[in-house]
């Protein structure tokens, strides 16, 4: 499987995929909201990786795994990369299945594809050793004996001239339902696309399992009338493995046909939840709040307008004391440009946070690189209010963010 940083070329193609993977480029220049937020870059006749990092699959079946560029070290560990992404994946607000800690290094040496898979198939061992959920379902069939009712008309017309057989209709107690479907569906999908020979051969002994579970010949329809009830409380985290595998529940969702998978993590978000939750867990002087609290920026016609909601917000006695914006960005701090290459709409987004919040020092928290490993500290020129505003560009290393933590707040209060 070809493995790719951030902003990499993805090599190691056919003209096929080559195809594939420039129309999907083209497909999803725009996120959601429909900024400029492509998933891919095509360039100079390669395409690139972005911030999006994961797992794409072109049609004719190729996996692409996308790692972030994490400056853990002289050289890029693949394995290491992948279980520090791992565990800021933990903590990443669309992931829909939580990822269990303990299992995480073990895992690290498979590339993501496999790691979801055999998580998922520890998941569904586990299921089917409580046993298939399964229900009464009304079926009729022409059979060799007696079972339920006749069905009169039907036996009549079946079997006017064979007195052996009976037309009838009974209650069948069985495994067939919606969710067995869709978890038989995905089994057979990893299948195909599995190359893990332990994650293949567990694959192998579920379709046994399965076997008298048809797979799903309309998974939509299926997943709408899926429900789990008090009994089926040992599905839910099986489920949710369904819905990203066979939907992408929890991730972005992106244009058009070109790939036969994409999961793939918006590296922005990642960041950002893995500081908010870096800054829950490894202090406690201040509580956090996340996207606010929010403030109006401006009123018109006694109307507020431009709603302003700061990432995280460290509070004192009720009230914002410090803003810190993530930024997913490389900066540089050695370089004789005195921006550092921190951008301009960064600088208002910010310095807009800190006067309305009234805040005297705000931050802009961007992860540790060999450029970047020493804070830089600006002091705004304002002349309009008396009091000062300081702003601080942070380095913040995912490897120890315990240690980030603690430097940043000796830094926001020295």
């Amino acid at each position: 499987m070809p493995v790719v940083r951030e902003h990499a070329p993805l090599v190691g193609r056919t003209d096929h995929d080559l195809a594939d993977l420039r129309e999907f480029a083209s497909a999803n220049q725009t996120d959601s909201q429909g900024k400029h937020r492509p998933v891919l870059q095509f360039r100079n006749g390669q395409i690139y990786a972005r911030n999006y990092v994961g797992i794409l699959e072109t049609r004719s079946g190729t996996v692409f795994e996308i790692l972030p560029k994490l400056h853990l070290g002289a050289t890029e560990d693949d394995a290491k990369t992948r279980q520090v992404f791992l565990r800021m994946l933990r903590t990443y607000r669309g992931m829909p299945v939580q990822l269990p800690p303990t299992r995480i290094a073990a895992l690290r040496r498979f590339n993501m594809l496999e790691v979801f898979v055999r998580l998922f198939l520890n998941d569904l061992v586990s299921l089917t050793q409580r046993g298939l959920a399964r229900h009464y379902e009304r079926a009729e069939d022409n059979l060799g004996h007696l079972r339920g009712r006749i069905l009169f008309p039907q036996h009549i017309r079946h079997n006017a001239a064979n007195a052996t057989r009976f037309y009838v209709s009974f209650d069948e107690f069985t495994a067939n339902r919606p969710v067995n479907r869709l978890i038989h569906t995905t089994i057979h999908n990893l299948y195909r696309r599995s190359t893990d020979p332990t994650n293949r051969q567990l694959l192998h002994q579920l379709r046994i399992s399965f076997a008298e579970v048809p797979q799903s010949s309309q998974p939509k329809v299926d997943w709408q009338r899926h429900r789990l009830d008090r009994s089926m409380r040992h599905y839910q985290t099986v489920m949710d493995w369904i819905g990203l595998f066979l939907f992408n529940h929890g991730l972005a969702t992106f244009a058009g046909k070109h790939v036969n998978q994409a999961l793939l993590f918006p590296m922005e978000e990642v960041f950002e939840d893995f500081l908010v939750d870096s800054f829950r867990r490894y202090q406690k002087s201040y509580p956090v709040a996340t996207q606010g609290p929010r403030e109006s920026f401006a009123r018109i016609n006694g109307r507020t307008a431009f709603q302003m909601k700061p990432d995280i917000a460290l509070l004192q006695s009720g009230k914002v004391r410090f803003i810190v914006d993530a930024k997913w960005k490389e900066i540089d701090g050695g370089s004789e440009d005195p921006k550092h290459g921190i951008s301009q709409e960064d600088i208002y987004q910010i310095y807009a946070y800190g006067r309305r919040y009234g805040c005297t020092t705000v931050a802009l928290v961007y992860p540790r690189t060999p450029k970047f490993d020493e804070p830089l500290r600006y002091e705004f020129q304002d002349r309009v209010h008396g009091q000062p505003l300081t702003l601080l560009g942070v380095p913040f290393d995912v490897e120890h963010p315990k240690r980030s933590v603690e430097a940043i707040l000796r830094q926001l209060d020295p």
